[in-house]
C-alpha cells in the first residue's frame, strides 16, 4: 500500500535489490538484473507492459541495444513500505535526446515485483 507522504532518501539507502537491478541494468547484465525480479513480475516501460521473467528479459536485451546513453541517479524516495522510486537522467541519442525518467519499484519477498518507468 503506497503512502500520501513519499520520503526522499539517499540513493544508497535504496533496498539491496533495486541497486542490484540498476547496477546490471546499467552493465548491460541482462541474467543478473532479470534475477532481481519475481517469477510473475510486471515491467510497465514506454507505454508497453511485459509480464513474467521471459518477457523481461527480451525487453532488457531490445532496449540495451535500442540507443547509446548516459544514465544518473539522482534521487530515491520512498513511498510506502514495499515501495521505492528512483529518478535517472539519461542523455544520448533517443528522440528528444535528454530525459528524467522514474523508475517506481514494487517490491516482494525482496524481489521485484513491479516496476513502471515513466516521466
Amino acid at each position: 500500500m503506497q503512502d500520501h507522504h513519499p520520503r526522499d532518501i539517499a540513493p544508497d539507502a535504496l533496498p539491496e535489490t533495486i541497486t542490484r537491478y540498476l547496477k546490471a541494468h546499467h552493465a548491460r547484465d541482462t541474467a543478473t538484473a532479470v534475477a532481481a525480479f519475481t517469477g510473475d513480475a510486471t515491467v510497465v516501460d514506454d507505454g508497453r507492459t511485459y509480464e513474467g521473467t521471459a518477457a523481461i528479459e527480451r525487453w532488457l536485451n531490445r532496449s540495451a541495444g535500442e540507443f547509446t546513453y548516459t544514465i544518473e541517479l539522482t534521487g530515491a524516495q520512498r513511498t510506502g513500505t514495499t515501495h521505492y522510486v528512483a529518478t535517472h537522467h539519461l542523455e544520448g541519442d533517443f528522440p528528444g535526446g535528454t530525459v528524467d525518467l522514474r523508475y517506481q519499484f514494487t517490491l516482494r519477498d525482496d524481489l521485484v515485483a513491479r516496476l513502471v518507468i515513466e516521466p
